[in-house]
C-alpha cells in the first residue's frame, strides 16, 4: 500500500533535513567503525537522535496524524528521545576530548531515565492494543512525547548535560594552557563550535518553550523545527568533515598527543589536583626566587622555547624536578600560565630576529617557527597578545 506523503513547503523542508540527517548519521557510522573512532559514532547517534525529533513534526505537516492507522502508530513511537540526547552530547565531547575515553558501569546510569520512558511508552503501548484493546491512555488523542511533564524535564536534562559538557571542556583547555607550550593547537575548536551550536539549540527551545508551551500545537512550531533543523544540519556537515579531515588523529587534533609523555605530564598534574586547586591557593614556594633564575637561566641560555612540543614535563626533566612544581614556578613567579610563560620568549626571539633585519631575508613565518611556534595563526594571536600589535602593524612602526 503506498504511503501518502503531502509535500508541502512545511513537510518538504523538514523532508530535506531529515533525509540528509540519516544520511549524515550513516557516513559518521561507517566513519566511526572503520577508523575505530569514538566520537564518530556519539555524533552519529546525536544526528540520529535529532531525525527522529523532528520527525513528528514533519508527518504531522504531511497529515499524517489527520489519517486512521498512521496516527495510532505515531502515537506509540517515542521519536522524541529527549532524556537520550544530553547524555549523548555529553559523552560526545568527553570522546573528542579523551582518545582513551570509555563508558564505565557508572556512567551507563546516566542512560536510565531514557530506558524508564522507553519501559513506559511499551507499557501503554501493550496496556492500549493488546490488554485493554481500546485506547485508554490514548484517549485524550494527544502524543505522549509532547506531553508537558516530559518537554519540561527533557529540557532541563539537556541543560544540565550541557552544562557538564562545558565544565569538561573548560577544565581541558585550562589543563592543557597549564601544561602545553603549544597548547593552541589542541584547544579544539570544534569543540567550542559544537557546544555553542547546542547551546542556541537549547536557547530556541527556551524561547520557544516561553512564548507557546503547548509542544503538540504543529501550526505554531513551525519555524522552531525549522531553525532546529539547520542547526543540526550544520552540526552533522562540520562534525562529519572534521572527523574525515582529521581522520583517526580527530582526538586531540595530534596523534601523538595520546601516545607521548604529553599525556603522561596531564595526567600527573591532573592526579596532583592542579585542576582543583587555583595558583593563588598552592602553596608558596620557599626558594622561588631561586627557581625562577633557574628557569630563567635555560629558557634563555639552552633556548628550550625552540622546541615547538615544548610541556611542562620536558622543563621539570630539565630542572629535575616534578611538573607540579614548574607549574608553580610558573604561575606564582611569573604570574602566567605555561603556555603563555614559553610564547612570550618566543616573541622576543622574533622581534630580536626583526631587529637585527632578518624579515628581510625570511618571512615572518619562518622567523616564528625557528623560535619554536607552530602555525601562523598561533603566532599572530600570541604576538599580539604580547606586544598589543599585530605582527604588520609592529613591522611598519619600526620602519
Amino acid at each position: 500500500m503506498d504511503m501518502p506523503f503531502d509535500f508541502n513547503q512545511k513537510s518538504s523542508f523538514l523532508l530535506f533535513f531529515f533525509l540528509h540527517g540519516m544520511v549524515f548519521a550513516i557516513l559518521l557510522l561507517s566513519s566511526g567503525l572503520r577508523q575505530a573512532q569514538k566520537s564518530s559514532l556519539w555524533l552519529s547517534l546525536f544526528v540520529f537522535l535529532c531525525c527522529l525529533y523532528i520527525a513528528p513534526f514533519m508527518f504531522g505537516y504531511s497529515n499524517w496524524y489527520a489519517l486512521d492507522g498512521y496516527r495510532e502508530t505515531l502515537f506509540y513511537l517515542p521519536l522524541q528521545q529527549l532524556f537520550l540526547i544530553g547524555p549523548v552530547i555529553y559523552f560526545y565531547t568527553q570522546s573528542l576530548l579523551n582518545a582513551q575515553f570509555r563508558l564505565t558501569r557508572f556512567e551507563r546510569l546516566h542512560f536510565l531515565p531514557a530506558l524508564v520512558y522507553l519501559l513506559y511508552t511499551l507499557v501503554v503501548f501493550i496496556t492500549d492494543v493488546f490488554v485493554l484493546q481500546e485506547s485508554y491512555f490514548y484517549a485524550n488523542g494527544r502524543d505522549k512525547d509532547f506531553d508537558p511533564w516530559y518537554q519540561t524535564s527533557g529540557l532541563i536534562s539537556m541543560v544540565v548535560y550541557f552544562s557538564l559538557s562545558l565544565i569538561r571542556y573548560l577544565r581541558y583547555k585550562n589543563l592543557t594552557f597549564q601544561v602545553l607550550s603549544y597548547a593552541e593547537a589542541v584547544s579544539y575548536r570544534w569543540v567550542q563550535r559544537f557546544l555553542l551550536a547546542f547551546l542556541f539549540i537549547l536557547l530556541l527551545r527556551v524561547l520557544f518553550f516561553l512564548l507557546n508551551p503547548e509542544w503538540g500545537a504543529f501550526g505554531s512550531k513551525f519555524w522552531y523545527y525549522l531553525c532546529f533543523s539547520i542547526l543540526f544540519y550544520y552540526i552533522s556537515i562540520t562534525g562529519y568533515t572534521h572527523a574525515i579531515r582529521l581522520g583517526p588523529a580527530a582526538l586531540f587534533n595530534l596523534a601523538e598527543f595520546n601516545n607521548s609523555h604529553t599525556l603522561n605530564t596531564l595526567q600527573a598534574l591532573n592526579t596532583d589536583g592542579i585542576l582543583e586547586k587555583s595558583p593563588s591557593n598552592a602553596p608558596v614556594i620557599a626558594d622561588l626566587a631561586d627557581w625562577k633564575r633557574k628557569l630563567e637561566t635555560l629558557m634563555t641560555t639552552e633556548k628550550v622555547y625552540q622546541n615547538p612540543n615544548l610541556t611542562l614535563l620536558d622543563i621539570a626533566e630539565y630542572l629535575a624536578t616534578n611538573p607540579r612544581q614548574v607549574s608553580q614556578i610558573v604561575n606564582q613567579g611569573f604570574a602566567t600560565n605555561f603556555n603563555d610563560f614559553v610564547n612570550q620568549y618566543r616573541i622576543i626571539a622574533v622581534i630580536d630576529k626583526i631587529k637585527a633585519n632578518e624579515h628581510h631575508t625570511k618571512t615572518l613565518l619562518a622567523l616564528a617557527l625557528e623560535a619554536g611556534f607552530n602555525s601562523k595563526s598561533t603566532f599572530n594571536r600570541a604576538f599580539k597578545k604580547y606586544t598589543k600589535l599585530t605582527p604588520k602593524e609592529f613591522l611598519e612602526r619600526i620602519s
